[in-house]
């Protein structure tokens, strides 16, 4: 893959000619004390000088020493929001003449270019591109907006705290699903992008924006970041064998520990950029003479979700737990072929009492029934 340099300088010519190519830019931006998706104009709508501290439970906003415009982690929205929105309209009905008239909704106006993405958010999208458009039922709303979305990566210039990313090999060096990809380096007083194209569309983008053939040195540069960033993940998941693992944990006493701390208040399930699950609501007016359907996200951990005649299949915040833990990491992948998880550690910073998933599969394995030691030393 031909890499190539974009200056600082000339990064806001990238966005002006997405702009000028009828692209809606979504992006990283400050708001209510958080770096967080949005729409975007200019370059100075990024979180320049800013990044993120985060812990289980833990997130606040921290002042960088540079003007780095990508030197943040992750927060709370993941492109799912864009994709597969929390609340969307499906259609609307009148009664008319007796009978109800179906009013579709129109099409988005504008396609999307999204600024920034990392590389374990580009294989949650391919995950649930699996899911919702390449299976035997697509969601067209969801197809629409992937089929037409540009997608500019950033690679990770460092790791968060509750990142492990590099155990689930999502990250943080974006390898698909991009149409351009960048790595932002500061070196002294020289601040570019090393720039990498994943598809026609992209390049023919880049065609408007000056850049130059990367030297030696400046690919080096860029690739030391990204290997800092790997050997600094603030998390590990030992991934072997757990899928029998789990299956065989079905009765593992840490399940009820889990459950006398987590709230099912859904927040790991609502910032994780992987989860599909919605339900559909019908709603009329006072007079019956309007109607309308809603698509809204819905969780495994609220009561309703796996609710069936005669009550609700999962009535305990252990069941639900470990459903979701255990669907994740075992029956995903059963399902799709993959995890169900990409080592974002969203979960974990966004949980109220900062229950980590990846220290709850220590747990369960250390309180396993007839465990055995693995023989690399890992638990």
């Amino acid at each position: 893959m031909k890499s190539l340099v974009i200056e600082r300088t000339d990064l806001e010519k990238l966005f002006s000619t997405l702009v000028g190519r009828g692209y809606r830019l979504i992006g990283p931006t400050l708001r209510e004390a958080a770096i967080v998706y949005g729409e975007i104009k200019t370059v100075n709508d990024l979180p320049i000088g800013w990044t993120d501290g985060q812990a289980a439970g833990q997130y606040r906003l921290q002042r960088r020493g540079d003007a780095a415009l990508f030197g943040y982690n992750l927060g709370p929205h993941s492109w799912k929001k864009e994709n597969l929105p929390p609340s969307l309209r499906l259609f609307s009905a009148e009664r008319r003449d007796q009978s109800f008239v179906i009013i579709e909704e129109p099409a988005d106006e504008l396609p999307m270019a999204f600024i920034g993405a990392r590389s374990c958010e580009l294989h949650a999208i391919s995950i649930q591109d699996r899911v919702l458009m390449q299976g035997p039922f697509v969601d067209p709303t969801y197809a629409r907006r992937r089929n037409q979305t540009l997608v500019i990566a950033v690679n990770c210039g460092q790791a968060g705290g509750t990142c492990f990313c590099v155990s689930m090999k999502s990250g943080p060096q974006a390898t698909q699903g991009f149409d351009i990809a960048l790595t932002e380096v500061l070196d002294g007083h020289r601040h570019y992008f090393l720039t990498e194209v994943g598809t026609t569309r992209g390049a023919e983008i880049l065609n408007d924006v000056p850049h130059r053939a990367a030297r030696d040195v400046e690919k080096a540069a860029a690739q030391r970041i990204v290997d800092r960033t790997a050997a600094t993940m603030g998390r590990k998941l030992y991934t072997g064998g757990l899928k029998e693992f789990l299956y065989s944990a079905y009765e593992n006493p840490h399940w009820d520990d889990v459950a006398a701390r987590c709230l099912s208040c859904a927040n790991c399930t609502m910032v994780c950029p992987t989860c599909f699950c919605t339900t559909v609501e019908d709603v009329t007016d006072l007079s019956g003479a309007h109607a309308e359907r809603w698509q809204k996200w819905d969780s495994c951990f609220t009561a309703d979700f796996s609710y069936i005649h005669g009550g609700s299949v999962r009535s305990s915040t252990k069941s639900r737990y470990r459903q979701w833990l255990t669907h994740k990491l075992a029956t995903w992948m059963d399902q799709f072929s993959t995890p169900g998880c990409v080592g974002c550690g969203r979960c974990i910073t966004w949980c109220p009492t900062g229950i980590d998933i990846t220290q709850e599969v220590v747990s369960l394995r250390e309180r396993q029934p007839g465990r055995k030691e693995q023989s690399d030393g890992e638990p």
